[in-house]
């Protein structure tokens, strides 16, 4: 059995025997964690009451393979979920996808000429043109 909800970037792992704690895998930066509050805080000014999770996902698509897709999310499945709480931020990250974002960072940028979320994985081999999909 696993303990799925982590302080910061530490997982405990509870098995029968003994739990042993590990990092978790995908890190959220605090200007990005910034950016998330805000819009979470808009949701909330218009009525929602819901616990609002940050999803980080990779799914298949793209002209490269694989993409990453982050979104706002009201479920919190423990069975395939893992949580992290990182800048006040929940984060969740489902365990298939987590086989793809070992070491990945989200971050926001406001650029002159961009401005948005950009998810770091140092696992992606290449990327296609536009940056919007990778492969492995």
């Amino acid at each position: 059995m696993s303990t799925n909800v982590v302080d910061q970037q530490t997982v405990t792992l509870k098995t029968e025997a003994t739990p042993t704690e590990v990092s978790f895998p995908v890190t959220l930066t605090e200007r990005a964690a910034r950016e998330v509050k805000t819009i979470i805080a808009g949701y909330e000014a218009s009525g929602s009451t819901e616990k609002m999770y940050l999803r980080l996902s990779v799914r298949g698509g793209g002209c490269s393979g694989f993409q990453n897709k982050l979104d706002l999310d009201h479920v919190y499945n423990e069975k395939v979920d893992l949580l992290s709480e990182q800048h006040g931020v929940s984060l969740i990250v489902d365990k298939k996808s987590l086989l793809y974002l070992d070491g990945a960072v989200v971050d926001f940028h406001e650029d002159l000429n961009a401005r948005g979320f950009k998810i770091s994985n140092p696992n992606a081999k290449t990327t296609c043109g536009c940056g919007s999909s990778f492969s492995m």
